[in-house]
């Protein structure tokens, strides 16, 4: 078939051959007005179908360029085709109306299909019964059906013969038709269905050219978007002889089994003995099949055509372990690591008359994460170990030194900790040679910061200096990335801080700074109380991970792994793996060579003999049977929760759900807040393997109806239990007795460092004085410390500082869960993918054999304190006159005092009018008292109150404990004059002067000297007022901070009542209010500046009035004169 079209500046021509169900694409350049192309397959789908089946193929030549060059039409026509002209038209004389090929060439096309791997599950059961259909030119073969496998391994080749390919052979070899592979599901009752497909290209051999046989390679499959998994095959197209006299190039092919062809020894991969040893541990959170739970499962494990089972668990919700946890088989894979086949886990459930139903699958893909790895022992006796350690002080911190030593030993010298707050165990030896332990018994020496009420140190200290830390390091990062890409004159965009959330940061930046660490070797903290300010030693930190610890630790599987079993369909539009999630199985391999295939030039270390000892799997291996553990959960905070609620907040509070065992703190829910913090803490003692995993739920509290999930998070508690990594009990920085910092563990650090060189057979340790021996390695520290005068000796520091370096252990070491808190994300089933919010929290675990923990670690919040501010407004000075007299022209105010704390506006308070102030000045007396909740330790004023009167609940907020103070101009018939403002810090703002004259703008900088209330607890001065940055007046008041019980014994009145009452002030004259006092209004106002004019005007009235009277009378009594006359 043949097409043209035109347009007026553009012309394109295509020539269509249609084969068949092949498929490609099309690509080509424009060069200079003209296309640089070759023949170019187009596929042929059914539009509007996510996956789609090819349904056909053409061949394409295409030419697309301006009429001016339509001559060049036919300039990059392939080799072996020619133009035929039927009609001549002179808007079209270079345009031929068909290609004729004369060149054919015949080839055949050998697809050897090996195997498959990862293929999607299209039957209900999770499996599928694949084959494979290729097709090339107008022909197509299917592979064989493999039932009930996601792994299949046909290892067949597919014969096409006499395929002819039209045009020159060099460009056929340069550029072979592409191969379209597609894989089916057999179904027997309907049609097949669609698992993917794929594109490949053969290895082209001509008949005059050596043959080397061609490579397996693996061919990933898609399914529409999904990847389906993938395909190990090879494609070699070669050609026939043209000419019976040419000998026979092809070559040859194996004897077929029936009627198919296997794929030749020289291309199948070369094989070699394998043995793997598998670890049965137990089966987890089986979901019911058909309608039934699971009661009796079995574990089947193929690889290779090769396999074992496990033991049947005869009950599963009794124990879901299994009795038997190690088998082994032997199988033949390629040595070739790329092309080793898949092994397939498969559950299956025993049930009534000897049925079997299958539960789930899981494919391993890649074998190499198994192979067994010999220990290397170190090279060098002597070495330096490198300081920096997780969790522990930064390689500042400690100096390591290497010590002459013989060759056998290594000596590390680890700089000690700072003395501890807390009296360490004192060894005394006693008369035959042992140490007994006491405890110092004098009173510790009281400091400066014990007698201070607000910097009481407690868990929230340590947590707050640990998030500082945590952030002042991640900003440290972000610096240095800036710096590198500044030197490398590179543009970095710097991603946002996100290791904290909104929530959490609002409890940080109100943090004291003193809990800022501080980075250096061997400086020591000083220090005292000076001029009301106060600073604290450094604190010792936690570790604050910002994602799950299972991050942290690689999902802690160095004991066991966990393997998620699917069953039901999968496809595109239900590529969810959590909808065909039906269990989990937990267990491990181990494969090495066996020596019976060994070869002699071969030294690899992998090699084992078959029977050789002991199961290699076994080594460190825990006892599967169960065991009763003491499980402790520590809730800190939540932040970035999902509204839950119509006013966009939520109402959050916790359930704990453990096995059988479930635990709801309703009652102390957190009305209207997205970032609670909770600090709550809860004990469950719980039986592994049947209560291994911890789900948390955060609900939203709701008065009517049923409370709605927030989001969820759950903790395989299991694997953490048994991981060589320790996450049972994180390590502290530094050991303590009490405090803060008290050692929360079961055993002591010398004590667990014994254990674990007991667990992984190391010689030691030996306590000396001074050091530590471990096997060949000496860790020297300070053992001796200085306590009230007297010398003790505690081992407890060092050996804590060795468990901490315990990852450069030769053999045994790997890093040990230090104390921390980590960051879990909450989800919804409902909205899978989507982040719910953050949980920060951690778990402790003891077993319930070992010696029972100390109590558990107070993480309750803290309760803020009630406190009561006095302010005493004495006096103002300079403030502006805003009024003007309209009879005099003088200008005054009515200045009155208005003040707050923020946060408590509803508690504004005010003074009286200071009225008519004629110079700025205002007297007043008058006592603002405001009382308030504080939390010292965070420098946060906690405010409680209802949004709204529809609120049941009051909210709590956390502000910044600020003063505002504003001075105002009283008008009665509009609205008052705002005149200047001033807001106090009142954990820093500047001291107030001694004088109206000295105060000025410059003390609301941040140079001057700064004090704090909590500390100063009382203060009196001059601060000025400010509007727009101008000075407009200024204040004189007096500061006194009291507690809730000592203003109970002390009260105070507000303005100047009862108790303690303030003296009225001694105000001019002249202030008064004219509408109250009209009269004093008038002689103040005018009769004083009018008092002459009053006087001269009465007089004046006073004549007039007898003038008036004297014509008045004057006639009448001339005429009775001359009548009575």
């Amino acid at each position: 078939m043949y097409l043209s079209g035109c347009s007026a500046t553009t012309r394109e021509w295509l020539m269509l051959e249609f084969q068949p169900r092949i498929s490609c694409t099309l690509n080509w350049k424009m060069k200079g007005g003209r296309t640089v192309q070759r023949l170019r397959p187009f596929f042929f789908k059914i539009p509007g179908k996510r996956v789609i089946t090819v349904q056909a193929k053409v061949d394409v030549y295409l030419w697309l360029g301006h009429s001016e060059d339509s001559h060049a039409v036919l300039e990059n026509l392939p080799a072996g085709y020619e133009p035929e002209f039927l009609t001549s038209s002179p808007g079209h004389h270079n345009v031929p109306d068909n290609l004729i090929y004369k060149s054919q060439h015949m080839f055949q096309l050998r697809a050897h299909m090996y195997q498959a791997r990862g293929l999607i599950a299209a039957d209900s059961t999770g499996l599928s019964d694949p084959f494979a259909k290729v097709s090339f030119g107008s022909q197509s073969q299917s592979t064989m059906i493999m039932n009930q496998t996601l792994t299949p391994t046909w290892n067949q080749m597919l014969l096409f013969n006499n395929i002819p390919l039209h045009g020159e052979v060099k460009d056929i070899a340069w550029d072979p038709p592409p191969i379209v592979i597609e894989l089916y599901d057999d179904d027997a009752l309907g049609k097949a269905e669609y698992l993917g497909s794929t594109l490949a290209v053969p290895v082209v051999k001509l008949a005059e050219e050596h043959y080397t046989p061609p490579l397996l390679q693996y061919y990933p499959i898609f399914c529409g978007s999904l990847l389906g998994g993938e395909l190990l095959a090879a494609f070699e197209l070669l050609q026939i002889p043209e000419s019976e006299t040419e000998p026979e190039t092809l070559p040859p092919i194996d004897e077929p089994d029936g009627q198919i062809y296997p794929v030749p020894a020289n291309i199948r991969p070369v094989l070699r003995r394998y043995r793997v040893e598998t670890l049965f541990w137990g089966l987890r959170e089986l979901k019911k099949v058909q309608l039934l739970s699971v009661d009796r499962p079995q574990v089947f494990i193929e690889c290779a055509g090769k396999g074992v089972r496990s033991s049947v668990i005869q009950s599963y919700k009794s124990n879901p372990n299994f009795s038997v946890i190690v088998d082994v088989f032997e199988m033949d894979i390629p040595e070739n690591e790329h092309l080793h086949p898949p092994l397939t886990i498969s559950v299956v459930d025993w049930r009534a008359f000897g049925h079997s139903t299958l539960v789930g699958t899981h494919v391993v893909n890649c074998l190499k994460q198994f192979f067994y790895k010999a220990k290397e022992l170190p090279t060098t006796p002597r070495k330096q170990i490198p300081a920096a350690r997780e969790g522990v002080k930064d390689p500042e911190d400690e100096t390591i030194v290497i010590e002459a030593s013989p060759p056998e030993e290594t000596y590390v010298n680890i700089d000690p900790p700072p003395t501890p707050k807390t009296p360490p165990l004192t060894q005394v030896y006693s008369k035959d040679g042992r140490r007994t332990l006491r405890r110092s018994t004098k009173r510790r020496k009281r400091t400066v910061a014990d007698d201070s009420a607000e910097n009481v140190i407690d868990w929230w200290s340590k947590y707050y200096a640990s998030m500082d830390k945590a952030k002042q390091k991640e900003a440290s990062l972000y610096q240095n990335v800036n710096d590198n890409a500044a030197k490398d004159d590179l543009f970095i965009v710097t991603p946002l801080q996100n290791l904290l959330s909104h929530g959490v940061d609002s409890l940080v930046n109100g943090s004291p700074d003193i809990y800022s660490s501080i980075e250096g070797g061997n400086k020591k903290n000083k220090f005292a109380k000076k001029k009301g300010h106060l600073e604290q030693p450094n604190l010792t930190t936690l570790q604050i991970y910002n994602k799950e610890l299972e991050a942290e630790f690689n999902n802690f599987d160095d004991c066991v792994k966990t393997f998620d079993l699917c069953r039901g369909k999968a496809n595109e539009e239900d590529s969810l793996q959590e909808d065909r999630a039906v269990g989990k199985f937990k267990g491990r391999f181990c494969v090495y060579k066996c020596t019976d295939e060994h070869d002699g030039d071969d030294d690899d270390n992998d090699e084992i003999s078959p029977g050789a000892g002991q199961f290699r799997i076994l080594q460190g291996m825990p006892p599967n049977h169960a065991i009763k553990v003491l499980i402790r959960v520590y809730i800190v905070s939540a932040f970035n929760l999902h509204p839950a609620d119509p006013d966009g907040k939520s109402d959050p509070y916790i359930v704990l759900q453990l096995g059988k065992t479930q635990i709801k703190d309703r009652d102390n829910y957190i009305p209207k807040q997205l970032n609670p913090v909770f600090g709550r803490s809860f004990e469950i003692q719980a039986t592994f393997p049947m209560e291994s995993l911890l789900s948390i739920l955060i609900y939203d509290y709701d008065m009517i109806g049923s409370d709605d999930l927030i989001g969820e998070t759950k903790i395989d508690l299991e694997n953490r239990f048994y991981s060589r990594h320790r996450a049972t009990c994180g390590l502290s920085t530094e050991y303590a007795i009490d405090g803060y910092n008290a050692w929360r563990d079961a055993i002591k650090p010398t004590e667990l460092l014994s254990k674990l060189c007991k667990d992984h057979q190391l010689d030691g340790p030996h306590l000396r004085p001074g050091k530590i021996c471990i096997g060949d390695q000496v860790f020297a520290g300070k053992t001796v410390f200085e306590e009230d005068d007297e010398k003790v000796e505690s081992y407890e520091h060092l050996a804590l500082n060795v468990l901490h370096r315990w990852s450069e252990i030769p053999d045994a070491g790997c890093r040990l869960v230090p104390e921390h808190i980590e960051t879990r994300t909450l989800y919804h089933k409902d909205k899978p993918g989507m982040e719910q919010g953050q949980l920060q929290m951690w778990v402790d675990m003891f077993p319930m054999d070992m010696p029972p923990p100390g109590p558990p670690v107070d993480i309750s919040p803290r309760k803020p304190k009630g406190y009561e501010l006095r302010i005493i407004i004495w006096n103002t000075e300079d403030v502006i006159l805003e009024d003007e007299n309209f009879i005099t022209g003088q200008q005054s105010s009515d200045i009155y005092v208005k003040g707050w704390l923020k946060g408590l506006e509803d508690d504004k308070q005010e003074t009286d009018v200071h009225y008519n102030s004629l110079t700025g000045e205002g007297n007043f007396n008058w006592r603002f008292v405001f009382p308030f909740n504080y939390l010292p330790a965070e420098k946060l004023l906690v405010v409680n109150k209802r949004e709204n009167i529809f609120s049941l609940d009051k909210t709590e907020r956390k502000l910044p404990a600020e003063l505002v103070l504003q001075v105002w101009d009283f008008e009665r018939l509009s609205s008052d004059d705002f005149l200047g403002v001033v807001e106090l810090d009142l954990h820093g703002f500047s001291r107030g002067v001694k004088s109206a004259k000295a105060c000025n703008l410059d003390m609301l900088k941040n140079k001057v000297e700064k004090i704090s209330i909590f500390q100063q607890k009382r203060v009196r001065g001059w601060w000025p007022f400010a509007k727009s940055g101008e000075l407009t007046g200024k204040v004189e008041a007096e500061f006194h901070l009291l507690s809730a019980e000592e203003a109970q014994k002390s009260p105070a009145g507000k303005a100047r009542k009862e108790p303690e009452p303030l003296e009225k002030p001694n105000r001019p004259d002249t202030s008064f209010s004219w509408f109250v006092n009209p009269f004093k209004c008038f002689f103040h106002l005018i009769w004083r500046n009018y008092k002459k004019y009053i006087i001269i005007a009465f007089v004046l009235l006073i004549l007039a009035l007898f003038i008036l009277l004297l014509l008045y009378t004057l006639p009448g009594a001339v005429s009775n004169r001359i009548v009575n006359g």
